[in-house]
């Protein structure tokens, strides 16, 4: 209890961010990256991103990912709308419909309204260009037409789609629909516009100066745009709807972002232009930690994430409570336990010194290693301190030939066209590494490799000492954040995190037609806590409070996306009634099946929500109910063909939450452990549910 109550004093510490962390405690300020390497799989970025924009960092799980890897045409989701670049010089916008079963629940794209210049121009490079990212941010990013001169301010949760000739040259612009337009009228002003489609759809156009629209059965035309268009559905027919469409409709905002200057509280800041208060939308994780009152409960737009609800302001101040980072278990052990812990300890520490990690793999390796700094710690927690010496001898021996790059069969390099780590497996293959190589799962891997080093740092400051550059490095490729440390201008920020969604995305640099995904939670939990270790190894308070916000964000998106319960109606009765957790969680979709397993393998898909087990796991999964749930629904696949022995570490460490005799006779008969896990660490987390 002492380790959590010094975590909590910390938190009494304002700190900045954006401040150059220390020379006793903040990162080194001697430079360091991993050998550079060019990579043969990575697509490349100047099809899409303007010169100026290839001299930093680019994202590589974005919101907007799908617009700048192969063809840049499938549909990214710009709450509450799908939105495509169709062609060359056109955009398609869709307020989708949902369908729902038992097995997903996802969003259909239809192009409602599809927006081009009618204007003829002469074939040249930027015109046969589909679109250029002309600026992004956290919170939105800014797609141009060059040949159509149009420029869209894609800013996440707005209900309008804002956009404006890039030029002061007008255009002649045309909107078509797919849907046949039963009715059309204009305001006297001619700065609001009324359209009615033949599949209920109503939309408004709001323009920035008068302007004359032609219609036809499937298209509006204007033959010279200049200036700024809204374009809004009314999301049902309540007047009330309108009103408050008409009365926000000239702030537009261009762009946000997102500060983090206090644990545990997010700050939204919106660029805007015209008049008057910004309208935005907020998801249901915002609408939970938003500190202001200005919201309009009954202004709903639909979303798969949930009901999207208005928010006045151009500013959100989003808190959350604080969550325990600790190196031991929150509540602690009895004693009596100590005897049966320490007896699994020497024997997995037993066979440290016996067995080598015999795979190159960047995911398994990472597990291997994490998986023997637990006993460490595990160690530490029920005095049995002459194990640790031993682990601390396997973990150098493992960890420094990544770090030192002379690592026989794989290791670190350093991408210079999107900037970032990948492993020398993944430089040639898309395919190795689970795809690390195009920047999926880096915040998997590389949490493992920053547990593993955070606890030898603290077990071996010496060693931490020495070893601190590539340390921040390995953590920085997935969580930076701008500590003013050397390493941060090497990264682009917060690779994997969406600062609006509030979780990370695991797919890199692929384009899939439901936009990024991410499968295990807990791993992605795994990886910031990690980082707040670090922060603690190191006394860096500014990353250990980084570490922890985001983990705490984590957690709670888990639990309010990944976490199916019996009484939600968020994702229909149907899929509600066969899951107790989604499978993989897509930007623009939910299925309940895995990567690497079918949804009837439910055991699997809990233990890909739990793994691995550590001192996080309790806040997790800190529902018993909830916890008792989802072990019923799944034990039963334990006796499917295919569903491994090794899932039952994590279905028997839930049930030990809420039935702990029942768990630990189970557990002590186990004879096979998933491989980034062991007895001595199973009995240790069981032993920490006896209270």
């Amino acid at each position: 209890m002492a380790l959590a109550t010094s975590f909590f004093l910390f938190l009494s510490f304002t700190f900045s961010f954006c401040c150059v962390a220390s020379a006793a405690h903040g990162p080194p300020t001697t430079p360091f990256v991993f050998p550079a390497n060019k990579s043969t799989v990575v697509p490349n970025p100047r099809r899409f991103f303007p010169a100026r924009l290839l001299s930093a960092p680019l994202p590589t799980n974005s919101f907007f990912q799908n617009f700048v890897v192969g063809k840049g045409d499938e549909p990214e989701y710009i709450h509450p709308y799908l939105i495509k670049s169709a062609s060359s010089s056109s955009l398609s916008l869709s307020y989708p419909s949902r369908l729902s079963n038992s097995s997903i629940v996802g969003q259909v794209f239809v192009p409602d309204l599809t927006i081009t210049s009618l204007n003829k121009t002469r074939p040249s490079a930027i015109s046969r260009t589909r679109h250029r990212i002309s600026a992004f941010s956290d919170l939105s990013v800014t797609l141009d037409l060059p040949s159509s001169n149009l420029r869209f301010f894609l800013v996440r949760g707005s209900p309008f789609l804002t956009f404006s000739t890039i030029t002061r040259n007008t255009t002649r612009l045309s909107i078509s629909t797919i849907h046949a337009i039963v009715s059309f009228c204009s305001a006297e002003s001619l700065t609001k516009h009324t359209v009615k489609l033949n599949n209920g759809q109503t939309w408004l156009f709001y323009t920035s100066a008068p302007m004359r629209l032609a219609h036809r059965t499937f298209q509006i035309t204007c033959s010279k745009f200049l200036g700024i268009i809204r374009i809004a559905i009314l999301p049902d027919s309540d007047s009330k709807h309108e009103v408050i469409l008409d009365k926000y409709r000239s702030c537009y905002p261009i762009s946000g972002h997102v500060e983090l200057t206090k644990p545990f509280r997010l700050k939204y800041k919106w660029e805007r232009k015209g008049r008057g208060e910004l309208l935005l939308l907020a998801h249901p994780l915002h609408r939970r930690l938003l500190s202001r009152t200005n919201v309009l409960e009954n202004f709903k737009y639909k979303s798969v994430d949930g009901d999207l609800v208005g928010v006045l302001g151009h500013s959100w101040v989003l808190n959350m409570e604080p969550i325990p980072v600790t190196w031991h278990s929150i509540g602690g052990i009895r004693k009596k336990h100590f005897p049966e812990i320490a007896s699994a300890l020497r024997e997995d520490v037993k066979g440290l010194n016996s067995t080598t990690i015999t795979t190159a793999a960047s995911y398994f390796y990472g597990k291997s290693i994490a998986r023997a700094a637990r006993l460490a710690l595990v160690a530490e927690e029920v005095r049995f301190p002459q194990a640790i010496p031993r682990v601390a001898k396997f973990l150098r021996n493992a960890i420094q030939p990544w770090l030192d790059g002379y690592f026989d069969g794989n290791g670190f390099l350093y991408e210079r066209q999107w900037r970032g780590l990948i492993t020398e497996l993944g430089s040639s293959s898309s395919t190795e590494d689970f795809g690390f190589g195009i920047y999926n799962d880096h915040h998997f891997h590389l949490g493992y490799f920053v547990y593993a080093i955070a606890v030898l740092a603290k077990i071996d400051p010496a060693w931490g000492r020495r070893y601190k550059p590539q340390a921040y490095s390995l953590m920085a490729d997935y969580m930076n954040l701008g500590l003013g440390s050397f390493s941060y201008s090497y990264y682009p920020r917060v690779r994997c995190f969406d600062m609006w969604k509030l979780h990370s995305w695991a797919a890199g640099l692929n384009n899939f037609t439901d936009g990024r995904n991410q499968e295990s939670t807990s791993e992605a939990v795994n990886a910031y806590y990690s980082a707040a270790l670090l922060g603690l190894a190191y006394e860096d308070n500014h990353l250990t409070g980084i570490g922890s916000t985001l983990a705490a964000l984590e957690i709670l998106s888990a639990k309010t996306w990944w976490h199916v319960r019996k009484e939600d109606d968020l994702y229909g009765k149907e899929f509600t009634r066969k899951n107790r957790l989604v499978g993989i969680l897509w930007a623009n979709m939910r299925d309940s099946k895995l990567w690497f397993a079918p949804a009837e393998w439910k055991a699997c898909r809990l233990g890909i929500q739990v793994l691995p087990i550590s001192p996080i796991t309790e806040t997790l999964f800190s529902d018993a109910d909830f916890a008792r749930d989802v072990v019923e629904w799944a034990s039963p696949s334990l006796s499917l063909s295919g569903v491994g022995e090794n899932w039952k570490d994590f279905v028997y460490a839930l049930k030990g939450i809420y039935n702990y005799t029942n768990a630990l006779n189970k557990i002590r008969k186990l004879k096979v452990h998933d491989d980034g896990n062991s007895l001595a660490n199973l009995l240790w987390w069981i032993h920490s549910r006896s209270r």
